[in-house]
Order: C-alpha cells, then sequence, then structure tokens
C-alpha cells in the first residue's frame, strides 16, 4: 500500500494563499456581474417607463420577422389592443391595410425597405384598428439593435394624422373650388377689358382707368393660378412637361419682365449669363415662372438706388453632395442660378420659414412690401420637382441670394 507524504508546510501556505486570492477575484466578479446586471435591469426599466409614458404615439417593437415585441400604451389606445393579446403574437403587417402593403411591395419588406436602405423612413401608412376603423398615421421606421449591437429588429412610432390628413384635403378642395370659381369670371372680365380697350373712340382719361382695372384683374389672375399650383403640388397632381430648356433665355426672359418695374423703381438689374446659353432638361413653362418668382421678389425687396445680379453658370456636383465650379472624378453637371439683391434682408431667425405657404418675413412686413406669401413656396416646388434645389443666403440690411440649383 502506498502511503502519502503530507506536503510541506511551505507548499500548504502558497496553496492555501492562491485559493484565497482566487475566492476573492471570483466574488470581485460576482459583485461587477451584480451591478452590471442591475445597471441593465434600471436602464430596460426606465426604457419601458419612457416608452410606456407615450400615450399619443404608438410605439410598436419588432423581431427580425416582424413579430411584435413591444406594444405601448399609444399602440393599445391606437389599435384598441391590449399588449398582451399582441406581444410574441401578432405582426406588425397585421395591422396595415392590406391593399396598400401589396401596392408597396407587400409584406415586411413594404414598411422596412427604405429605412433598411437609408436608416430611416418616415411616410403615411393606413392603420386598421381592432374595430375596422382606418387611420392616417405617420410612421417613423427605424433599425432595432440588441446590446451587442446586432440587428434585432424595428422600431415604428406612429402619428395619428387622419384628422390633420382629412382637414388638409378639406382645404385643397376649398382652394381649388374657389380659385375655379374666381378664375371663371375673372378671364371673362379681362376678355371684355381687351375689346374695349381695343376701341380706338375710347378716351384717353377712360383708358387710363381701364388700364389699371386690367393690371389688377391679371394680378388677381396670377393669384388664383398661385393658389391652384400649391394645391397641386400638395395633392400630388403637379406634372412637369420635360424638354431641353435653355437656362440663360430664360433668365433673360424674366430680367425683360421686371425692367419696366425695376427702372420706375430705381433698381439696376445685371445679367451675367453664358454667351453660348446653358441648357438643362426641365419645363420650360416652370422653370420660367420660378426665374420670374426669384427676379421680381429681389426687385421688390430692394429700395431706390439698390443693384439685383442675375448670375448663371454651370457648375458640378460631387459625389458628397458639394456643388463645386470645375470638374472632377464622378462630378455630375449641374446649373446654378444666383439671384442676389442689396434690399432689406432677412432675419437669420425667419429664415427656415421663407419657403412654408403664407410666410412672409418681419421686414416685409415692416417695410409694407406687397405679397402673399406663395411665390418662394412655388419656386422651391418647382426646384424640387426638377430634381434641384433651392437655398437662401440673407443678412438683414444688407441684402439676399437665392440660389436655385438644377441638373445639367
Amino acid at each position: 500500500m502506498t502511503v502519502l507524504e503530507p506536503a510541506p508546510a511551505g507548499e500548504l501556505t502558497r496553496l492555501r494563499a492562491e485559493n484565497a486570492a482566487l475566492r476573492a477575484r471570483m466574488q470581485h466578479r460576482d459583485d461587477e456581474l451584480e451591478v452590471a446586471t442591475r445597471m441593465l435591469q434600471a436602464r430596460a426599466q426606465t426604457m419601458t417607463s419612457v416608452v410606456d409614458a407615450v400615450t399619443e404615439q404608438s410605439i410598436i417593437g419588432t423581431d427580425v420577422d416582424g413579430v411584435v415585441r413591444v406594444w405601448n400604451p399609444g399602440a393599445e389606445r391606437m389599435l384598441g389592443l391590449l399588449r398582451a393579446d399582441v406581444v410574441r403574437r401578432r405582426s406588425i403587417t397585421d395591422f396595415h391595410l392590406a391593399e396598400e402593403l401589396l401596392e408597396a411591395g407587400g409584406g415586411l419588406a413594404a414598411l422596412v425597405g427604405t429605412a433598411q436602405e437609408r436608416g430611416r423612413d418616415v411616410r403615411d401608412w393606413t392603420y386598421v384598428a381592432a374595430d375596422g376603423t382606418e387611420l392616417t398615421v405617420s410612421v417613423a421606421v427605424t433599425p432595432r439593435t440588441d446590446d451587442r449591437g446586432v440587428h434585432a429588429g424595428w422600431n415604428f412610432v406612429g402619428t395619428d394624422m387622419t384628422e390633420a390628413r382629412a382637414t388638409e384635403r378639406m382645404k385643397d378642395q376649398f382652394v381649388s373650388l374657389i380659385s375655379h370659381e374666381l378664375r371663371t369670371p375673372l378671364t371673362s372680365i379681362l376678355g371684355y377689358l381687351e375689346l374695349v380697350l381695343d376701341d380706338p373712340s375710347l378716351g384717353d382719361e377712360p383708358r387710363r382707368y381701364l388700364g389699371t382695372v386690367e393690371r389688377n384683374a391679371q394680378r388677381l389672375l396670377r393669384l388664383v393660378g398661385d393658389l391652384l399650383f400649391t394645391a397641386q403640388v400638395d395633392a400630388g397632381r403637379f406634372s412637369l412637361q420635360p424638354e431641353s430648356v435653355d437656362l440663360a433665355a430664360v433668365v433673360r426672359a424674366a430680367e425683360e419682365t421686371v425692367r419696366v418695374t425695376a427702372a420706375a423703381t430705381g433698381v439696376e438689374v445685371v445679367v451675367d449669363v453664358p454667351d453660348g446659353g446653358l441648357v438643362v432638361p426641365g419645363d420650360a413653362v416652370r422653370l420660367g415662372q420660378a426665374c420670374d418668382n426669384l427676379v421680381s421678389n429681389a426687385v421688390k425687396f430692394t429700395p431706390a438706388g439698390g443693384r439685383v445680379t442675375l448670375a448663371l453658370r454651370p457648375a458640378w456636383r460631387t459625389a458628397g453632395g458639394a456643388v463645386v465650379a470645375t470638374p472632377g472624378d464622378d462630378a455630375v453637371r449641374v446649373a446654378r442660378l444666383a439671384v442676389s439683391d442689396t434690399g432689406i434682408g432677412i432675419p437669420a431667425g425667419e429664415q427656415g420659414q421663407l419657403f412654408a405657404r403664407f410666410f412672409r418675413a418681419s421686414t416685409a412686413r415692416r417695410h409694407a412690401v406687397p405679397g402673399v406669401g406663395l411665390g418662394l413656396a412655388i419656386t422651391r416646388a418647382i426646384a424640387a420637382a426638377h430634381d434641384g434645389s433651392l437655398e437662401v443666403a440673407s443678412v438683414e440690411g444688407r441684402g439676399t441670394t437665392f440660389t436655385l440649383t438644377l441638373p445639367g
């Protein structure tokens, strides 16, 4: 029989010390794990509390297959289903109008495709509540990740826009109806005015009076046209008649249109366009309308002795979106029209609202400059329809520059 020799006292001491150190490290790790667990639980509880506190918007979280994992009180209120009846039992697609999903490509991919490509997507969808009610909902879709940063599903944050969209449709219908009812008699008035003004026996004084009537009738007709145009844009019925357009000729025509008004108010208008022209694809009528709006605005907001400059140049847009004056690798050609004035300018805090319908800057109101606030909204809509952009730079009291950029 083998008899085990007892370990030397020094070896036992060393082993006990290592064991104690190992136990201490394990206890430290246990303590760290407990703290981390409590922090994660606290963070999860905080997030749950925040999500549950939102009652005016639906917040729905899904896994990668679209199965609902998060369903806040706002979703309960909007769609009429309790959390317990939905989580892990229903798919996000169950609450969308089937026909609308099918038109967009069908299934979960129709809802998340854009967010998958761009990181986010916001658009109107039709939600169907438990009682069959159809709701127009503005839905923001973003990817959802887990604690390791791995894609775990999707977040859908919905705002009920049913009443707002209905109000917008009623407003647009009203604008269209009233505009049509105004345009018909105005056209008749202008037709008869033309007949009367063509009468050679008409005296000078009546001709002056009727000339004033004609100018104001034309002004009303332009306003009616602007109202109809904005209604078409909002309703998605705005279409273009594309062709090759010499933008230089459009700019010269815009200057010619305001020449008499500029001369009467003491404003100098300078045109700087390429001698050989600058051709872009687009709708000649709409691009003319956009240029006319920018140029007439510049003249209108410039006091006597001031200057308005119309500068048209070719440029290039880089892959990063910057517009530069010289061509480079992967840059695409664009046309840039800068309409600059030395007028009253726009306060910095109001420039973000400048392209909203019916908005008028405080400087315009203070100086009693006439207008209804539709021109810039229309011009930006025309630019966007051409895949272009309209930007503003202004200093109050020193002038304004509007830059229209169009694909070349």
